[in-house]
């Protein structure tokens, strides 16, 4: 048989392969059909629903909420921080009724922030503990910070250990020239405190290295790491 006989059944057979597909492909769209129509049917209705949700409950919903926060940023503001939890009697509820009703939306997320920092600010460490611990904003900044608030509540309720990690968590994550050398300074403190002088260097140097910039935080830095170098020899 010629070369060009075998190809030509070759190409015979592969039509024939392709029409079989087809064919098997309809026949398996006409056996299942009801069943394709129904799961496409599904996605629609998810994804409508979806769209619904967010549009007619999640908007309007954040907006009110948007509302009612407002009068309690303030308060907070002004550093009434009870007013500002509890509300005022005179319309405004307050974030600690806020949190609860607005649980799903942003400002409800951010009214748990601010109790969690009021309730600090009254001393109230635990309760404090509790909010900060529980927010969960999409703000990477704003988290970063909770963590260092955390550190304060542990610090100011005698857990000054634990709240090294969470201010050096906090100085690492906002990596900046204002607020790291502060969130670090508050860990190096701590460490020369508990004398372990080792560590309140390397934390000081950080500070010096990274931020040379912020020329007050460099230079107390550097009278730690020498406060810090004759505490470690004295030992």
């Amino acid at each position: 048989m010629s070369k060009k006989k075998q190809a030509e059944l070759s190409e015979e057979k592969d039509w024939k392969r392709i029409d079989n597909a087809v064919v098997g492909s309809e026949r398996f769209i006409e056996k299942y059909q009801k069943q394709l129509l129904i799961g496409i049917g599904a996605v629609v209705v998810v994804v409508c629903g979806f769209l619904g949700y967010n549009h007619f409950i999640v908007k309007p919903k954040t907006e009110e909420a948007q509302v009612a926060i407002y009068k309690g940023q303030q308060y907070f503001g002004a550093g009434q921080d009870s007013l500002a939890v509890f509300g005022d009697g005179n319309g405004y509820v307050g974030f600690e009724s806020i949190m609860d009703e607005y649980s799903s939306t942003k400002p409800g997320k951010l009214a748990k922030l601010y109790a969690g920092v009021c309730y600090a600010n009254m001393g109230q460490y635990e309760k404090a503990l509790d909010y900060l611990k529980g927010y969960s904003g999409s703000d990477e900044i704003v988290s970063y910070l909770v963590n260092g608030a955390i550190g304060d509540c542990l610090d100011n309720s005698g857990k000054t250990e634990e709240a090294i990690s969470y201010y050096i968590k906090a100085a690492k994550g906002v990596d900046n020239e204002s607020q790291s050398p502060i969130l670090y300074k508050k860990a190096g403190l701590i460490y020369r405190d508990l004398g372990q002088y080792d560590k309140a260097i390397e934390v000081f140097t950080t500070v010096k290295n990274r931020y040379m910039k912020n020329t007050q935080a460099f230079m107390e830095a550097d009278k730690y790491i020498e406060e810090a170098t004759i505490l470690k020899n004295k030992k």
